[in-house]
Protein backbone atom coordinates (compact mmCIF):
# COMPACT_ATOMS: atom_id res chain seq x y z
CA UNK A 1 0.00 0.00 0.00
CA UNK A 2 1.29 3.46 -0.87
CA UNK A 3 2.33 5.72 2.04
CA UNK A 4 2.75 2.75 4.39
CA UNK A 5 5.28 2.62 7.24
CA UNK A 6 6.25 0.43 10.16
CA UNK A 7 5.68 3.28 12.63
CA UNK A 8 4.20 6.75 12.42
CA UNK A 9 5.26 9.25 15.10
CA UNK A 10 2.60 11.93 15.33
CA UNK A 11 4.22 15.08 16.70
CA UNK A 12 7.96 15.59 16.11
CA UNK A 13 8.83 17.86 19.01
CA UNK A 14 11.14 16.87 21.85
CA UNK A 15 9.98 13.33 22.62
CA UNK A 16 8.64 12.59 19.14
CA UNK A 17 11.84 13.53 17.35
CA UNK A 18 13.87 11.46 19.81
CA UNK A 19 11.54 8.48 19.32
CA UNK A 20 11.89 8.80 15.56
CA UNK A 21 15.67 8.75 15.81
CA UNK A 22 15.75 5.66 18.03
CA UNK A 23 13.29 3.82 15.76
CA UNK A 24 15.20 4.71 12.60
CA UNK A 25 18.50 3.62 14.13
CA UNK A 26 16.91 0.19 14.60
CA UNK A 27 16.01 0.10 10.89
CA UNK A 28 12.28 0.63 11.30
CA UNK A 29 10.56 2.41 8.41
CA UNK A 30 9.48 5.55 10.26
CA UNK A 31 7.38 8.56 9.35
CA UNK A 32 7.50 11.64 11.60
CA UNK A 33 4.59 14.06 11.12
CA UNK A 34 4.51 17.56 12.61
CA UNK A 35 2.08 20.43 12.14
CA UNK A 36 5.03 22.86 12.08
CA UNK A 37 8.77 22.64 11.28
CA UNK A 38 10.65 21.55 14.42
CA UNK A 39 12.32 23.06 16.27
CA UNK A 40 9.69 25.81 16.28
CA UNK A 41 8.03 28.32 18.62
CA UNK A 42 4.49 26.90 18.60
CA UNK A 43 4.82 24.24 21.29
CA UNK A 44 6.82 23.56 24.43
CA UNK A 45 10.48 23.20 23.43
CA UNK A 46 11.70 26.67 22.43
CA UNK A 47 13.33 29.38 24.52
CA UNK A 48 16.97 28.26 24.21
CA UNK A 49 17.39 26.26 27.43
CA UNK A 50 15.82 23.59 29.64
CA UNK A 51 17.02 22.34 33.01
CA UNK A 52 18.17 18.82 33.78
CA UNK A 53 18.19 17.82 37.46
CA UNK A 54 19.06 14.37 38.83
CA UNK A 55 18.02 14.47 42.50
CA UNK A 56 14.39 14.90 41.62
CA UNK A 57 11.98 16.87 43.80
CA UNK A 58 8.99 15.75 41.73
CA UNK A 59 9.47 12.17 42.92
CA UNK A 60 12.10 9.46 43.26
CA UNK A 61 10.33 7.45 40.54
CA UNK A 62 11.86 9.80 37.97
CA UNK A 63 15.48 9.41 39.04
CA UNK A 64 16.40 6.24 37.09
CA UNK A 65 14.88 7.78 33.99
CA UNK A 66 16.68 11.11 34.30
CA UNK A 67 20.03 9.42 34.93
CA UNK A 68 19.56 7.42 31.73
CA UNK A 69 18.45 10.61 29.97
CA UNK A 70 21.73 12.28 30.96
CA UNK A 71 23.71 9.39 29.44
CA UNK A 72 21.69 9.62 26.23
CA UNK A 73 22.15 13.39 25.88
CA UNK A 74 25.89 12.88 26.16
CA UNK A 75 25.68 10.06 23.60
CA UNK A 76 23.81 12.41 21.27
CA UNK A 77 26.55 15.02 21.62
CA UNK A 78 29.15 12.46 20.58
CA UNK A 79 27.06 11.11 17.68
CA UNK A 80 26.24 14.49 16.16
CA UNK A 81 29.13 16.70 17.25
CA UNK A 82 26.68 19.25 18.67
CA UNK A 83 27.14 21.00 22.04
CA UNK A 84 23.91 20.22 23.90
CA UNK A 85 24.63 20.21 27.66
CA UNK A 86 26.23 22.70 30.07
CA UNK A 87 27.21 21.44 33.52
CA UNK A 88 26.21 24.65 35.30
CA UNK A 89 25.08 22.91 38.46
CA UNK A 90 21.55 23.51 39.72
CA UNK A 91 20.83 25.50 42.87
CA UNK A 92 17.50 24.96 44.63
CA UNK A 93 16.26 27.49 47.18
CA UNK A 94 13.41 26.72 49.56
CA UNK A 95 12.26 27.11 53.13
CA UNK A 96 13.65 24.58 55.57
CA UNK A 97 11.21 21.67 55.60
CA UNK A 98 9.95 22.27 52.04
CA UNK A 99 8.35 19.06 50.72
CA UNK A 100 9.98 19.55 47.32
CA UNK A 101 13.41 20.01 48.88
CA UNK A 102 12.92 17.03 51.18
CA UNK A 103 12.09 14.83 48.20
CA UNK A 104 15.20 16.11 46.42
CA UNK A 105 17.33 15.26 49.46
CA UNK A 106 15.76 11.80 49.75
CA UNK A 107 16.34 11.16 46.04
CA UNK A 108 20.00 12.11 46.41
CA UNK A 109 20.42 9.78 49.40
CA UNK A 110 18.65 6.81 47.79
CA UNK A 111 20.61 7.04 44.53
CA UNK A 112 23.90 8.29 46.01
CA UNK A 113 23.86 11.56 44.09
CA UNK A 114 26.01 14.56 45.07
CA UNK A 115 23.92 17.29 46.70
CA UNK A 116 25.37 20.10 48.82
CA UNK A 117 23.08 21.55 51.50
CA UNK A 118 23.91 25.22 52.07
CA UNK A 119 23.00 27.70 54.76
CA UNK A 120 21.87 31.18 53.61
CA UNK A 121 25.24 32.77 54.30
CA UNK A 122 26.96 30.05 52.24
CA UNK A 123 24.61 30.74 49.31
CA UNK A 124 25.30 34.47 49.47
CA UNK A 125 29.05 33.94 49.72
CA UNK A 126 29.25 31.55 46.77
CA UNK A 127 26.91 33.55 44.54
CA UNK A 128 26.90 37.25 45.52
CA UNK A 129 24.21 37.89 42.92
CA UNK A 130 21.60 36.07 45.05
CA UNK A 131 19.77 37.69 47.95
CA UNK A 132 18.29 35.13 50.34
CA UNK A 133 16.84 35.61 53.81
CA UNK A 134 17.73 33.52 56.85
CA UNK A 135 14.82 31.08 56.60
CA UNK A 136 15.89 29.92 53.11
CA UNK A 137 18.31 27.07 52.57
CA UNK A 138 20.09 26.02 49.41
CA UNK A 139 20.62 22.64 47.79
CA UNK A 140 23.25 22.58 45.07
CA UNK A 141 23.55 19.69 42.64
CA UNK A 142 26.95 20.09 40.91
CA UNK A 143 26.52 17.51 38.15
CA UNK A 144 23.24 18.88 36.77
CA UNK A 145 22.82 21.79 34.41
CA UNK A 146 21.06 22.94 31.27
CA UNK A 147 20.25 21.60 27.83
CA UNK A 148 20.11 23.71 24.68
CA UNK A 149 16.59 22.64 23.80
CA UNK A 150 16.32 23.60 20.13
CA UNK A 151 19.79 22.22 19.46
CA UNK A 152 18.75 18.92 21.06
CA UNK A 153 15.82 18.63 18.66
CA UNK A 154 17.99 19.56 15.69
CA UNK A 155 20.42 16.84 16.76
CA UNK A 156 17.73 14.15 16.95
CA UNK A 157 16.29 15.40 13.65
CA UNK A 158 19.73 15.04 12.06
CA UNK A 159 20.08 11.54 13.47
CA UNK A 160 16.62 10.42 12.36
CA UNK A 161 17.16 11.64 8.80
CA UNK A 162 20.65 10.09 8.64
CA UNK A 163 19.01 6.75 9.38
CA UNK A 164 16.38 7.19 6.65
CA UNK A 165 13.37 8.34 8.65
CA UNK A 166 10.83 10.36 6.68
CA UNK A 167 9.82 13.73 8.15
CA UNK A 168 6.74 15.60 6.96
CA UNK A 169 6.72 19.15 8.33
CA UNK A 170 3.88 21.70 8.21
CA UNK A 171 1.54 18.71 7.97
CA UNK A 172 -1.48 18.99 10.26
CA UNK A 173 -3.12 15.74 11.36
CA UNK A 174 -6.91 15.87 11.30
CA UNK A 175 -7.83 12.47 12.71
CA UNK A 176 -6.80 8.85 13.22
CA UNK A 177 -8.55 5.73 11.97
CA UNK A 178 -7.75 2.58 13.92
CA UNK A 179 -7.57 -0.83 12.23
CA UNK A 180 -7.05 -4.25 13.76
CA UNK A 181 -3.58 -4.42 12.21
CA UNK A 182 -2.58 -0.75 11.98
CA UNK A 183 -3.65 2.87 11.76
CA UNK A 184 -4.36 5.53 9.18
CA UNK A 185 -3.41 9.12 10.00
CA UNK A 186 -5.48 11.62 8.02
CA UNK A 187 -3.74 14.93 7.31
CA UNK A 188 -4.52 17.96 5.19
CA UNK A 189 -1.89 16.69 2.73
CA UNK A 190 -3.13 13.08 2.51
CA UNK A 191 -3.49 9.79 4.36
CA UNK A 192 -0.62 7.75 5.78
CA UNK A 193 -0.71 4.17 7.05
CA UNK A 194 1.43 2.28 9.56
CA UNK A 195 1.47 -0.90 11.58
CA UNK A 196 2.03 1.11 14.76
CA UNK A 197 1.53 4.66 15.97
CA UNK A 198 3.18 6.81 18.65
CA UNK A 199 1.24 9.94 19.60
CA UNK A 200 3.57 12.65 20.95
CA UNK A 201 1.47 15.67 20.05
CA UNK A 202 1.87 17.77 23.19
CA UNK A 203 -0.90 20.34 23.58
CA UNK A 204 -2.81 18.79 20.67
CA UNK A 205 -2.96 15.29 22.18
CA UNK A 206 -6.43 15.81 23.63
CA UNK A 207 -7.81 16.89 20.26
CA UNK A 208 -6.36 13.89 18.42
CA UNK A 209 -7.50 11.39 21.08
CA UNK A 210 -10.91 12.83 21.92
CA UNK A 211 -12.39 9.37 22.36
CA UNK A 212 -10.30 8.87 25.52
CA UNK A 213 -11.37 12.09 27.25
CA UNK A 214 -7.94 12.44 28.86
CA UNK A 215 -8.03 15.35 31.35
CA UNK A 216 -5.30 17.44 29.73
CA UNK A 217 -5.06 21.22 29.99
CA UNK A 218 -2.89 23.31 27.63
CA UNK A 219 -1.54 26.36 29.44
CA UNK A 220 0.05 29.58 28.18
CA UNK A 221 3.26 30.51 30.02
CA UNK A 222 5.97 33.14 29.56
CA UNK A 223 9.69 33.34 30.16
CA UNK A 224 11.80 36.50 30.25
CA UNK A 225 15.43 37.56 30.02
CA UNK A 226 16.63 40.59 32.02
CA UNK A 227 19.79 42.55 31.40
CA UNK A 228 22.30 41.30 33.95
CA UNK A 229 25.81 41.87 35.22
CA UNK A 230 27.81 39.17 33.42
CA UNK A 231 30.38 39.02 36.21
CA UNK A 232 27.65 37.95 38.62
CA UNK A 233 25.17 36.10 36.41
CA UNK A 234 27.10 34.91 33.36
CA UNK A 235 27.59 31.31 32.29
CA UNK A 236 30.40 29.84 34.37
CA UNK A 237 29.73 32.30 37.20
CA UNK A 238 26.11 31.48 38.04
CA UNK A 239 24.15 28.22 38.21
CA UNK A 240 20.86 27.17 36.77
CA UNK A 241 18.37 27.56 39.60
CA UNK A 242 14.89 27.07 40.97
CA UNK A 243 13.07 28.65 43.89
CA UNK A 244 10.26 26.81 45.70
CA UNK A 245 8.66 29.20 48.17
CA UNK A 246 4.99 29.82 49.00
CA UNK A 247 3.83 32.31 46.40
CA UNK A 248 7.20 32.29 44.62
CA UNK A 249 7.84 29.19 42.50
CA UNK A 250 10.14 30.02 39.63
CA UNK A 251 13.26 28.85 37.83
CA UNK A 252 15.91 30.16 35.50
CA UNK A 253 19.32 30.08 33.90
CA UNK A 254 22.52 32.12 33.80
CA UNK A 255 23.14 34.70 31.13
CA UNK A 256 24.62 32.95 28.09
CA UNK A 257 26.83 35.15 25.90
CA UNK A 258 25.02 38.27 27.06
CA UNK A 259 21.50 36.87 26.66
CA UNK A 260 20.42 38.12 30.10
CA UNK A 261 19.33 36.23 33.21
CA UNK A 262 16.40 33.97 32.30
CA UNK A 263 13.36 33.59 34.58
CA UNK A 264 10.14 31.64 34.30
CA UNK A 265 7.27 31.09 36.71
CA UNK A 266 6.05 27.59 37.57
CA UNK A 267 2.52 28.83 38.21
CA UNK A 268 1.71 32.01 36.30
CA UNK A 269 -0.24 31.69 33.06
CA UNK A 270 -3.70 30.98 31.63
CA UNK A 271 -5.55 27.97 30.24
CA UNK A 272 -5.78 28.10 26.44
CA UNK A 273 -6.82 26.34 23.27
CA UNK A 274 -3.49 25.64 21.49
CA UNK A 275 -4.98 26.74 18.15
CA UNK A 276 -6.19 30.08 19.50
CA UNK A 277 -3.42 31.12 21.92
CA UNK A 278 -1.83 34.54 21.41
CA UNK A 279 1.89 33.81 21.11
CA UNK A 280 2.98 37.45 21.11
CA UNK A 281 4.83 38.26 24.32
CA UNK A 282 3.31 41.28 26.05
CA UNK A 283 -0.14 40.72 24.61
CA UNK A 284 -1.52 39.54 27.96
CA UNK A 285 -1.50 41.55 31.22
CA UNK A 286 1.30 40.46 33.52
CA UNK A 287 3.40 38.71 30.88
CA UNK A 288 6.50 40.07 32.59
CA UNK A 289 5.39 42.13 35.60
CA UNK A 290 5.44 39.47 38.32
CA UNK A 291 8.78 38.11 37.12
CA UNK A 292 10.35 41.55 37.35
CA UNK A 293 9.24 41.77 40.99
CA UNK A 294 10.82 38.36 41.62
CA UNK A 295 14.02 39.39 39.86
CA UNK A 296 14.47 42.51 41.97
CA UNK A 297 13.79 40.57 45.18
CA UNK A 298 16.22 37.72 44.63
CA UNK A 299 18.76 39.08 42.11
CA UNK A 300 19.74 42.63 43.12
CA UNK A 301 22.36 43.07 40.38
CA UNK A 302 19.90 42.41 37.57
CA UNK A 303 19.05 45.58 35.65
CA UNK A 304 15.51 46.67 34.96
CA UNK A 305 15.83 46.28 31.19
CA UNK A 306 13.83 43.48 29.63
CA UNK A 307 16.01 41.99 26.90
CA UNK A 308 13.23 39.78 25.50
CA UNK A 309 10.31 37.54 26.42
CA UNK A 310 8.68 34.50 24.87
CA UNK A 311 5.40 32.63 25.11
CA UNK A 312 5.30 28.83 25.28
CA UNK A 313 2.75 26.11 25.93
CA UNK A 314 2.61 23.62 28.78
CA UNK A 315 0.19 20.69 28.92
CA UNK A 316 -0.82 19.65 32.42
CA UNK A 317 -2.15 16.37 33.67
CA UNK A 318 -4.13 16.64 36.93
CA UNK A 319 -1.24 15.14 38.96
CA UNK A 320 1.55 16.73 36.85
CA UNK A 321 3.00 13.30 36.06
CA UNK A 322 3.55 12.09 32.50
CA UNK A 323 1.48 9.79 30.32
CA UNK A 324 3.39 6.86 28.80
CA UNK A 325 0.90 4.11 28.01
CA UNK A 326 -0.83 2.15 25.28
CA UNK A 327 -4.22 3.15 23.95
CA UNK A 328 -6.70 1.12 26.05
CA UNK A 329 -8.53 -0.13 22.94
CA UNK A 330 -5.65 -0.34 20.45
CA UNK A 331 -2.50 -2.01 21.72
CA UNK A 332 -0.47 -0.94 18.67
CA UNK A 333 -0.91 2.75 19.62
CA UNK A 334 1.41 4.30 22.22
CA UNK A 335 0.53 7.60 23.90
CA UNK A 336 3.42 9.73 25.17
CA UNK A 337 2.47 13.20 26.24
CA UNK A 338 1.55 15.80 28.82
CA UNK A 339 4.98 16.63 30.21
CA UNK A 340 3.45 19.04 32.73
CA UNK A 341 6.28 21.61 32.52
CA UNK A 342 9.11 19.29 33.58
CA UNK A 343 9.44 16.86 30.70
CA UNK A 344 12.06 18.13 28.26
CA UNK A 345 15.02 16.72 30.20
CA UNK A 346 13.48 13.25 29.75
CA UNK A 347 13.02 13.51 25.97
CA UNK A 348 16.06 11.36 25.22
CA UNK A 349 15.10 8.48 27.50
CA UNK A 350 11.39 8.69 26.64
CA UNK A 351 12.37 8.47 22.97
CA UNK A 352 14.37 5.35 23.74
CA UNK A 353 11.51 3.88 25.82
CA UNK A 354 9.01 4.62 23.06
CA UNK A 355 11.14 2.73 20.54
CA UNK A 356 11.58 -0.19 22.94
CA UNK A 357 7.86 -0.49 23.62
CA UNK A 358 7.01 -0.18 19.93
CA UNK A 359 9.59 -2.60 18.51
CA UNK A 360 10.28 -5.00 21.40
CA UNK A 361 7.07 -4.60 23.38
CA UNK A 362 8.82 -3.94 26.69
CA UNK A 363 11.19 -1.71 28.63
CA UNK A 364 13.13 -2.11 31.86
CA UNK A 365 11.64 1.06 33.37
CA UNK A 366 8.64 0.99 35.69
CA UNK A 367 6.00 2.96 33.81
CA UNK A 368 3.09 2.22 36.17
CA UNK A 369 3.06 5.81 37.55
CA UNK A 370 2.37 7.06 34.02
CA UNK A 371 -0.59 4.82 33.18
CA UNK A 372 -3.78 6.23 31.69
CA UNK A 373 -5.86 4.15 34.10
CA UNK A 374 -5.05 6.53 36.96
CA UNK A 375 -7.52 9.02 35.44
CA UNK A 376 -10.39 6.52 35.23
Amino acid sequence: MKNTYDVIVLGAGSMGMAAGAFLAKQHAKVLLIDAFDPPHTKGSHHGDTRMIRHAYGEGKKYVPMVLRAQELWEDLERETGKHLFERTGVLGLANIGSAFLEEEINSAKQFDLPLELLQPEEVRKRWPGIAVTEEIMGAFEPNSGLLYSEECIRAYRQLALQHDAALFTNTRAKSITYHADGVTVHTLQGDYHADKLIVTAGAWTGQLLQELEIPLQPFRKTVVWYEADEAAYGLGKFPSYFVDLPGDRFYGFPSIQGSGLKLGSHDAGVNVNPDEVNRQFGSEPGDDGDLFTVAKRFFPHVGGKLVRGQVCLVTWTPDHDFIIDRHPSHDHVLIVSACSAHGFKFASVVGEISAQLTLQGKTNFDLSPFALSRFA
